[in-house]
């Protein structure tokens, strides 16, 4: 930037923070060469032909080029939730951000294209489904969680629901959309997505774990349970808990026991075995699974069904519990979107 006049400075920096076509550039006063210098030392990123802030996040740049490329698109489904942080999971991993989804307005010009870096989507876009943020227009979250539980496989759409119904949506938000989708591609699924989520699975491993439990054939359990220790509830909830048979399951990530230091792992995982043990007082069986047991769904499932086989043969008290109702889970908007007027 030094090397370009006061006057094309000031001129480039009004505007450094929207895409800008080659053509903007040069009307500015920017040479070929000082684009091409701009580039290398990451004063400016180029996406879908336009210009843009190179101390922006990639996926929120690419996002703005993008819809600046595609007039009259919003951005939309994976992309969409991602920049509002919702949870989205692709065969046990994050997708990556790389590819840009679009929802464009129905037209003789577009049809829908799945390409490397750009999905495209045609369908009815009213105000009500939209909503502004960091600069750009998205879809509204129900919209985009409903959009995700047509387009993806049953239990990738679960991961988002529960979370958009934790911490962005109600339920009769998303049987708004889905209402006014009743007869578009994927809605019979959607509708079984939206029937299925439940706020209370906090992770995306335990969302996944509740529909290869479902697919099992294995009884719903109830979701984050404390456990009464006599004279107090017991700080940590589980993840799972089957009453009737007296069966504790606990989704263990590998975010789990991460820490900076040796110590600190060291005390995560005294902790975590500290607190096995209090629950093993409660005469109850206790089943942990990673990843790599959801993977392995019969025999997960065999090892629950052993474990509620142990459970009916115990004979102590059963132990007193509590669970979050769902009214326990407000609509809690994220922060930094304006409704789209």
């Amino acid at each position: 930037m030094e090397k370009l006049s006061v006057e094309v400075r000031e001129s480039l920096q009004a505007v450094l923070w929207t895409p800008q076509r080659y053509s903007d550039l040069r009307r500015l006063g920017l040479l070929d060469h000082d684009v091409r210098r701009l580039l290398r030392n990451d004063t400016l990123q180029r996406f879908h032909h336009h210009y843009i802030s190179g101390t922006l996040d990639v996926q929120l740049a690419t996002a703005r080029c993008v819809q600046a490329a595609y007039a009259h698109s919003v951005i939309s489904h994976v992309t969409a939730a991602q920049l509002r942080d919702l949870r989205v999971w692709s065969d046990g991993h994050p997708p990556p951000p790389a590819r840009t989804w679009l929802t464009y307005p129905p037209g003789k010009c577009r049809r829908n294209r799945n390409k490397t870096d750009l999905v495209l989507r045609r369908a009815t876009l009213r105000p009500g489904d939209l909503q502004r943020h960091l600069g750009l227009v998205l879809t509204s979250d129900a919209r985009t969680t409903i959009d995700l539980a047509r387009e993806l496989p049953f239990a990738e759409a679960v991961v988002t629901a529960d979370h958009a119904l934790a911490v962005a949506v109600t339920p009769e938000q998303l049987e708004d959309v889905v209402r006014r989708q009743r007869r578009w591609p994927g809605i019979a699924g959607a509708r079984s997505v939206l029937a299925f989520a439940d706020p209370r699975s906090e992770s995306p491993l335990e969302s996944f774990a509740r529909v290869v439990f479902a697919e099992a054939g294995l009884p719903a359990p109830v979701l984050q349970v404390q456990f009464w220790e006599g004279s107090w509830w017991m700080d940590e909830r589980v993840d799972f808990w089957w009453p009737e048979y007296r069966t504790i399951g606990e989704g263990d990530g590998l975010g789990k026991f991460e820490a900076a230091t040796a110590a600190e792992r060291r005390r995560l995982l005294r902790r975590h075995q500290h607190r096995d043990h209090r629950l093993a007082d409660l005469d109850v069986e206790v089943v942990h699974f990673g990843w790599e047991d959801v993977g392995r769904p019969a025999e997960l499932a065999d090892r629950f069904r052993a474990a509620f086989s142990r459970g009916l043969r115990r004979t102590g008290d059963s132990p007193v519990w509590r669970t979050p109702d769902l009214a326990d889970y407000p609509f809690r908007p994220h922060p930094g979107h304006d409704a789209f007027t």
